[in-house]
């Protein structure tokens, strides 16, 4: 049998350049119909517009819900494409190093904008099982004051810390060089 086609998508994971080197988190407006209320990167589907450029739909997508224009952002890496496991999403996970500035809401799409010192995420993300309407999900975890931050966010966050960890991957290597001390 052959699989559905999946919708492309994207998501930027943010590392402010300036100390304490923050990871961007956005979580969702409750009214949304895919993921609201949740906690994930900033990003969505891509859109006609984006010209199937999938770096497009990320920079798109960074702009309109915390409001980083396109100059403030430096992709340093592309993850292995996740797909959704709820949805019809495939999601190519970027990894970028964001200049200073204002962090700023779009309050259609999101409530709030946040972010996470990259030495925690680094340390903290753990593999646990997730409480939801009586099921119990495994998933990869980081718990953050009284945030929890799961599911497909969770897994970009795994593939994030292990190319981390990798000698071999250069990732790690190309955002030091970035970060301002």
């Amino acid at each position: 049998m052959q699989e559905e086609a999946r919708r492309p998508a994207a998501v930027i994971l943010g590392i402010l350049e300036e100390a304490p080197h923050g990871v961007i988190f956005v979580e969702r407006a409750a009214h949304l119909r895919s993921h609201g209320g949740q906690i994930g990167l900033p990003g969505g589907g891509m859109d006609a517009a984006d010209g199937g450029d999938l770096r497009a739909t990320a920079l798109r997508e960074m702009e309109e819900e915390v409001g980083v224009i396109a100059e403030r952002v430096r992709i340093v890496a592309t993850l292995p494409e996740i797909r959704a496991r709820v949805n019809r999403y495939a999601v190519t996970p970027f990894v970028a190093t964001i200049a200073p500035g204002d962090l700023r809401i779009d309050a259609t799409e999101t409530v709030g904008v946040f972010t996470v010192p990259l030495e925690l995420l680094l340390a903290e993300v753990r593999e646990g099982v997730v409480s939801i309407g009586g099921l119990e999900i495994d998933s990869t975890i980081l718990d953050y004051g009284e945030r929890r931050i799961w599911g497909l966010t969770g897994r970009i966050l795994r593939t994030f810390v292990d190319a981390w960890s990798d000698p071999a991957d250069a990732m790690r290597e190309r955002i030091e060089s970035r970060l301002r001390r």
